[in-house]
């Protein structure tokens, strides 16, 4: 089996083709970035999926998996726009003319619309997105995409994947520079090392690993299935949860002060993270995974708390492979880079 991946060097990317080289795939990575990563099995083309002719890449291939995604610049979302929406839908036009038969799209639980309470929800949850978090909005405009897709290609079987927040350690330090930028020291993300969280009553989190996530992209790109699941391990952290992983303590927060926290971090350029992000966050349903358990047979090794932790144990190593979103040298000597891109500036 021949499988192209997009965004095959980043926190998911990696993960997939490790777990597809298992397999016995003959994979073909995609990124924008050169790198000394060579799995086994795996031939690299680097290209941007928003301005690179993909057709010749996905010719022959049993299956793409797009994952590239553009997180930063999150003070220029016409940039990301142009990378992840309009690069997604040359990406779908390729798949098209090159006659890949099946396509598995990373969608998210971004992609739905608010909740209205903390019970659990399916995939037929409407999916339109929370309009201020332009992740949101793009993620919910790629499922349109989607929908325009499977109309003009039918014979096309289109996998959408709705993971909740990803984490493992080989990604740490990417998600470090990502969400919390070059002026939060490690120290200070350690467990132990914050004395209080404050955070909303009704905050939840769902979390699911990385490994866990491959497995599902596997069983979706060897199986049959079709349509969209949702990915989420349990149990759902609320804040009493987190605050023991972090061995802190929890101060109940009215959500508009820490919103207001965070917002006057980004206007100070502290933080690459729009507050918007944290609305998002307080806005998304919890996610009940059981169409991937009965139709993909998938059933998560690790619980979320330990994959918070493998979050917290990343940051004390060094990846095992050194692509561009995973390498420590991203950063540059003393986060000289992360400082000279405009923490959410520029990519």
């Amino acid at each position: 089996m021949r499988v192209v991946v997009t965004g095959a060097s980043g926190n998911v990317g990696s993960a997939v083709v490790d777990r597809l080289v298992a397999t016995g795939a003959d994979v073909v990575g995609v990124c924008r970035r050169e790198h000394e990563w060579r799995p086994a099995r795996t031939e690299w083309v680097f290209a941007d999926v928003a301005t690179a002719d993909l057709a010749s890449v996905f010719t022959g291939a049993d299956a793409v998996v797009h994952l590239a995604w553009l997180f930063q610049p999150t003070r220029r979302p016409e940039v990301t726009w142009r990378s992840n929406v309009e690069g997604s839908r040359r990406v779908l036009e390729a798949v098209g003319r090159a006659g890949a038969p099946t396509v598995v799209v990373a969608s998210s639980v971004g992609v739905y619309s608010p909740r209205e309470g903390l019970d659990e929800v399916d995939e037929t949850w409407p999916s339109h997105g929370v309009p201020v978090a332009a992740y949101s909005r793009e993620k919910a405009y790629v499922e349109r995409l989607l929908d325009v897709f499977e109309t003009e290609h039918p014979t096309v079987r289109v996998v959408r994947m709705r993971p909740a927040f990803i984490f493992q350690e080989r990604a740490a330090l990417e998600q470090r520079r990502l969400f919390l930028g070059p002026f939060v020291p490690h120290a200070l993300v350690r467990p132990g090392r914050v004395p209080l969280l404050p955070l909303p009553a009704s905050f939840r989190l769902q979390a699911v690993h990385a490994r866990d996530v491959a497995d599902a992209y596997v069983a979706a790109v060897t199986g049959s299935a079709r349509g969209p699941f949702n990915l989420a391990s349990g149990p759902v952290l609320d804040p009493q949860g987190l605050a023991r992983l972090m061995r802190s303590r929890w101060v109940p927060t009215p959500a508009r002060l820490v919103r207001r926290g965070l917002s006057a971090a980004f206007r100070a350029r502290l933080t690459p993270a729009a507050p918007e992000l944290f609305d998002l966050a307080m806005s998304i349903p919890m996610m009940d995974s059981g169409r991937a358990h009965r139709e993909l047979g998938w059933s998560p090794r690790y619980s979320s708390e330990e994959t918070l932790q493998s979050f917290f144990d990343g940051l004390e190593r060094s990846p095992d492979i050194t692509t561009p979103p995973l390498a420590p040298s991203t950063s540059g000597p003393a986060r000289r880079h992360e400082v000279a891109t405009g923490v959410g500036t520029r990519p």
